[in-house]
C-alpha cells in the first residue's frame, strides 16, 4: 500500500480535517489543533505531504520519524507537531481500517468502552461568577457529573483572584460533594498567589488545580505542587516527550495533559503515556476538539490501564457533528466507543464536508 495524497481542509473557518488517500482506496481522517488553522493546513500540505507521498502508510513510526526530523529546523514545538498530529491520527485510522479493529484494540486493548467526561467550561475572565454559576447549573442538567471552570486571563498574572475565589465559591454551591469541581487558571497566577488561591479551594474541595503559574515556570509549578494536597496539572503547551520529561522531572505536577493534535498524535502521546507511568503520575489530555480530536483521544484513554478520571469536553458541536454519517452520540456526560467500527470509528458525510470547505 501507498500514500498517494495528503490534504489539509479548513472546516468552517476554523477546524483543521486531514486525510491521507492511499493507492488501495482505503482513506485516513485525522485533525490538526486548531490554532492558527492557516498555517497547520499550509504545513501538513507543502511540508509534510512531499514526505508521505509513495511511502508506506502503515510504517507509523518510521513515517513519524522522517517528518519531525526532515523539518526539524523549521522547530519542533508548535505547528510541526501539530501539523504531524493530523496525519499520524489519520495514518492510525488507515491502519485500523486496514485491519478491521478499532485503534483502541490497535494501541493494546479498550480497559474501559465507557468514558466519564468532564464539562470543560471556558471564558470566566469575562463574566461574573453568578454567570459562570448559571452555565455550570446548565450543564449539570445536560447530565455532566464533572465540571471544570477556566478563566482565560490571557497569559496576564493575578488579574483579579478575589473574583477567581468567588467563581469558584458560587459553582461550588451547586457542585456540592458529589460533583468533582476543577479550576484552570490558565497560567494566570504567580506561584505566591497560585498557593493562596489552592489553599482557599482546598478548603471547599477542589478535584484538580491546573496550570496555575506561568507554562513555563517550572520551578514555579514544583513550588505550588510542593505546598499544596489538590493534584496540579500541566502539559497542554509542551510538545514532545522529552518537553514532558522536563515538566514530570522538574515541574513535578501530579497530572499529565498532553493534547493528542497538538503532541503529534497517537505516536508520540503514546511514547508520552509511558514516560509518565514510569513516574507513576496520573494523565488526563487536554482535548478541545468535539469530533476528530475527541475520538482520538478517547481511543487512547481507553487502552491506557489507569486512566480512570473524568476526561475533558467542551460540548457537541452540531455543526461539525453533521459532517459525519455517524457521529459519536454522547450520552448523561459519557461518550461509549463503537468497537465495532475500525479505525477511529468516524465516517465523514463527503457532501457536507465538501460545502463545509468550500
Amino acid at each position: 500500500m501507498k500514500i498517494i495524497d495528503v490534504k489539509a481542509s479548513i472546516v468552517f473557518g476554523r477546524s483543521v480535517f486531514v486525510q491521507v488517500f492511499t493507492d488501495e482506496g482505503l482513506t485516513g481522517l485525522g485533525e490538526c489543533s486548531p490554532m492558527h488553522a492557516p498555517v497547520l493546513a499550509h504545513f501538513v500540505n507543502t511540508v509534510l505531504r512531499p514526505l508521505c507521498i509513495g511511502q508506506n502508510p502503515l510504517e507509523i513510526d518510521k513515517l513519524w520519524t522522517t517528518m519531525f526530523y526532515r523539518p526539524y529546523k523549521l522547530g519542533v514545538m508548535g505547528a510541526h507537531l501539530e501539523a504531524i498530529a493530523g496525519i499520524d491520527i489519520a495514518l492510525w485510522d488507515i491502519l485500523g481500517k486496514a485491519t478491521g479493529l478499532p485503534i483502541c484494540i490497535l494501541l493494546g486493548g479498550c480497559y474501559r468502552q465507557r468514558v466519564r467526561m468532564y464539562a470543560s467550561l471556558g471564558g470566566g475572565a469575562g463574566r461574573t461568577p453568578a454567570q459562570q454559576a448559571a452555565i455550570v447549573e446548565q450543564h449539570l442538567e445536560q447530565g455532566y457529573t464533572a465540571i471544570k471552570i477556566r478563566m482565560d486571563w490571557g497569559y496576564r498574572v493575578d488579574v483579579d483572584p478575589e473574583k477567581d475565589w468567588a467563581m469558584f465559591q458560587e459553582c461550588k454551591k451547586l457542585t456540592g460533594d458529589r460533583v468533582p469541581l476543577s479550576f484552570d487558571a490558565n497560567n494566570g497566577y504567580s506561584p505566591a498567589t497560585a498557593i493562596q488561591q489552592g489553599r482557599r479551594f482546598e478548603s471547599l474541595g477542589i478535584y484538580h488545580f491546573e496550570e496555575p503559574v506561568m507554562v513555563d515556570d517550572y520551578a514555579g509549578y514544583a513550588q505550588v505542587a510542593h505546598a499544596l494536597d489538590v493534584p496540579i496539572s500541566a502539559g497542554e503547551h509542551e510538545y514532545t516527550r522529552w518537553q514532558f520529561r522536563d515538566l514530570i522531572e522538574r515541574a513535578q505536577v501530579d497530572i499529565i495533559q498532553p493534547d493528542i493534535v497538538k503532541c503529534g498524535g497517537f505516536s508520540e502521546i503514546r511514547k508520552i503515556a509511558a514516560l509518565g507511568e514510569a513516574h507513576h503520575k496520573h494523565i488526563v489530555p487536554h482535548q478541545t476538539q468535539p469530533t476528530i480530536g475527541t475520538a482520538a483521544n478517547l481511543h487512547f484513554i481507553a487502552s491506557l490501564r489507569d486512566a480512570n478520571r473524568p476526561q475533558e469536553f467542551t460540548g457537541v458541536n452540531e455543526r461539525l457533528s453533521s459532517l459525519f454519517k455517524e457521529p459519536w452520540e454522547f450520552k448523561d456526560g459519557y461518550f461509549t466507543i463503537p468497537l465495532d467500527r475500525p479505525g477511529l470509528g468516524l465516517e465523514l458525510d463527503e457532501a457536507a464536508f465538501r460545502r463545509a470547505i468550500e
